[in-house]
Formats: structure tokens, sequence, C-alpha cells
């Protein structure tokens, strides 16, 4: 009896990226609407938000995919998209 073919696994992955808001969407729900628009998980990791910009640095989890259409679509909203460099120091 022959087995079913398996299905390839959906590779995950872990993005690390600083978001720099522009005044004109530091009131927008922009972290919110990535959360119910994408099938990711996101944690804060640190924020700082004035009046005039909005800086947060994100981790975002979920399916490379996935992942990579919601950066894309941060950034089509106006969002500046960088990723965080990591500081190892061996």
């Amino acid at each position: 009896m022959k087995k079913p073919a398996a299905r390839p696994q959906k590779e995950k992955v872990c993005e690390r990226i600083y978001l720099t808001f522009p005044k004109e969407l530091v009131k927008e729900p922009i972290v919110c609407s990535l959360a119910k628009k994408f099938d990711i998980m996101f944690n804060i990791r640190g924020s700082t938000v004035t009046s005039e910009m909005g800086l947060v640095a994100l981790e975002i989890d979920g399916e490379r995919g996935e992942v990579g259409r919601a950066i894309q679509w941060l950034r089509e909203k106006g969002v500046i998209v960088e990723p965080i460099e990591k500081n190892v120091i061996e």
C-alpha cells in the first residue's frame, strides 16, 4: 500500500524589524490591521511614539511568504521598514 506523499512544510521565520511611522500615520492602527490582514504573530519589543513620528521594534513570526507579504503591505502604507541588525559579541 502506497503512503500518501508528505505535504511540504512551509518554512517558518521570525523577522526583527524597525518600523518608522511618519507624522500622518502615527494615529493609524497599522499594527492592529497587520495582525488582522495576515496570518502572522507579532511581538512589540520597544517603541517610541510622539506627535511627529513613531518608531517600533517588532518581531513578526509566520510562514516566510506571509511575513514577506506583511512587510510589503507595511511599505505600501508608507511605513519605513528596516531590519534590526544583530549586535553579537563573540
